[in-house]
């Protein structure tokens, strides 16, 4: 990250917004101590978080645009996005699951809604940053889709194994790789983080796809390191004073 960084804004989805599951009251819930708060506050930086419970990145672009046009207001923008896009109408698939379904973002609306988000940043000075996804638990998360009622036997008809959930999580991922590539956008990768774990599920929550509190003080490990490796390295390459 730039060595003159003042503010940083966050636009995603509810990893990136801080929310986890509160089991014992069996709904969704802002963690105060989240991984952006966390670590914006670790770095000493103002922060703007835009991230949304819910949202994918096409619905993320339109949040960007209305946000630029409010107040381009950071010197460094965080992108997290994924785990909504390749989700499924699981209502949808249980009830057919002989035909074809679409995830709520195919990869080529992915890929076009991040690359813009990219270019609306850039185009008013602001630094990139892309992260890529935590992974998730595919039993846990199928476990989760048909806890009221959804035709397990049909869903597992339609995706042949519990484990695709994982596999079509992961292109998304990939996904994020290639616009790093495309675009030149430094890549956080809190997802190597995870999988470094013996079992990295015990930083989720139990829906098996929100990272829980101990899997947010992970990725502000993460971001926290990173920062301050780019900070380190920019301010040593400003030449020296005569």
């Amino acid at each position: 990250m730039v060595a003159a960084m003042n503010r940083i804004g966050i636009w995603g989805d509810s990893v990136a917004k801080g929310v986890v599951l509160d089991a014992e009251r069996g709904r969704y819930v802002l963690l105060r101590d989240n991984f952006a708060s966390g670590a914006t506050r670790r770095l000493g930086v103002a922060f703007e978080n835009r991230a949304k419970f819910g949202c994918t990145a096409v619905q993320g672009r339109e949040i960007l645009r209305r946000s630029l046009e409010a107040s381009p207001f950071c010197d460094v923008a965080v992108l997290e996005f994924g785990g909504n896009d390749c989700d499924f109408d699981w209502r949808e698939v249980a009830a057919e699951p002989e035909r074809e379904h679409f995830p709520k973002t195919t990869l080529p609306e992915f890929l076009a809604a991040y690359r813009e988000m990219v270019s609306l940043l850039r185009g008013r000075g602001t630094e990139v940053y892309l992260m890529t996804l935590p992974p998730l638990d595919a039993v846990r998360y199928f476990n989760w889709i048909v806890r009221d009622g959804l035709s397990a036997a049909n869903i597992l008809q339609w995706l042949g194994d519990v484990q695709m959930i994982y596999r079509w999580h992961e292109r998304y991922n990939v996904a994020v790789w290639q616009l790093s590539k495309e675009t030149g956008c430094p890549v956080i990768d809190v997802r190597q983080a995870f999988l470094e774990r013996k079992d990295y599920r015990t930083l989720l929550c139990e829906d098996g796809i929100h990272p829980n509190g101990a899997g947010h003080a992970l990725i502000e490990s993460v971001l926290v390191a990173y920062a301050q490796e780019r900070l380190a390295e920019a301010r040593a390459a400003e030449p020296e004073e005569p």
